[in-house]
């Protein structure tokens, strides 16, 4: 029986993006060995979508309020890559992780199965 997922972000620092986790998100997390922090994730789905090119994967996380979201990070110091924007099924916006890569988050307009 399946009893959760585990996501993976590849990181050109690692260790900046792991305290950003730990540090900006808040996610409780252990030491799996050697300092490998492994982070719990608020509840998640998993949605597939078609595509005709090739097939990616995406992470995005959560949020109620996207515009107290972004405020919250402004006021840590997370730059905002993304402002936010009305995609219909949500909105969404990114921030930018210690590595350089992008987080992306958004405050569903849809249906959600996290809570069911």
């Amino acid at each position: 029986m399946i009893n959760g997922a585990h996501v993976i972000l590849y990181s050109r620092d690692a260790d900046a993006d792991r305290a950003f986790v730990r540090d900006v998100l808040g996610f409780p997390g252990v030491d799996a060995g050697g300092g490998w922090l492994v982070f719990r994730l608020p509840p998640a789905e998993v949605a597939v979508h078609p595509v005709d090119g090739e097939p990616t994967h995406e992470l995005y996380l959560m949020c109620d309020d996207i515009d107290a979201q972004v405020e919250e990070f402004a006021g840590k110091g997370v730059e905002i890559v993304r402002g936010v924007s009305d995609r219909g099924w949500g909105r969404l916006a990114a921030v930018r992780l210690p590595s350089g890569g992008e987080l992306a988050f958004y405050e569903p307009r849809h249906p959600v199965a996290h809570g069911l």
